[in-house]
C-alpha cells in the first residue's frame, strides 16, 4: 500500500477535487514544487499553470489554476485557486484566442491600455496552453 496524503483543491466558486494522492506537482512562485507525503509544512504562491497529481494507485490527473496559494502540511495539502478548472474542460481553442488578443494589446502602442492586465492575460492563456501540451505529451497524441 502506497503512503498518501490528503489533497484539496479549491477555488472561489467551488471544490474541485478532494482525495488521497501519492504525489503532486505545481509551479510555486520560486519555481517548480514536487510535494510527497510527509513533506515539510509550507505555504506558496501558486503561478498559473497545471497542478499535476498521482492519486492513490498510480492514477494521474491534471487540473489547471490560475494562481493562488499551497498550504503544505505533514497529512493534508490544500491548493487554494483563484480559479480553477479540470484539465479535459480546457478550451484550446479559447485559449489561442486570448493569447493572440493580449499579444495584439501590448503590441498596438496607439490605444490606451492597461499594460499590467494584457500582461496577465497573456501569461493565463499561456498557462492554459503549457498544462494542455503537457496531457498530450502524457497521452502520446
Amino acid at each position: 500500500m502506497a503512503v498518501t496524503v490528503q489533497c484539496e483543491i479549491v477555488s472561489a466558486e467551488e471544490e474541485i477535487f478532494s482525495g488521497m494522492v501519492e504525489f503532486i506537482s505545481v509551479t510555486g512562485s520560486l519555481g517548480d514544487l514536487g510535494i510527497m507525503p510527509g513533506h515539510t509544512p509550507l505555504l506558496t504562491e501558486l503561478k498559473p499553470g497545471p497542478v499535476e497529481l498521482r492519486k492513490e494507485g498510480g492514477e494521474q490527473d491534471v487540473f489547471y489554476v490560475s494562481g493562488g496559494f499551497i498550504e503544505i502540511q505533514p497529512f493534508k495539502v490544500t491548493v487554494l485557486a483563484d480559479t480553477a478548472l479540470h484539465a479535459k474542460d480546457l478550451d484550446e481553442a479559447a485559449a489561442m484566442e486570448a493569447q493572440k488578443h493580449a499579444q495584439h494589446a501590448i503590441s498596438d502602442k496607439s490605444g490606451e491600455f492597461q499594460y499590467s492586465r494584457a500582461a496577465s492575460q497573456l501569461a493565463e492563456a499561456a498557462a492554459q496552453l503549457r498544462t494542455l501540451q503537457q496531457i498530450k505529451k502524457k497521452l502520446g497524441k
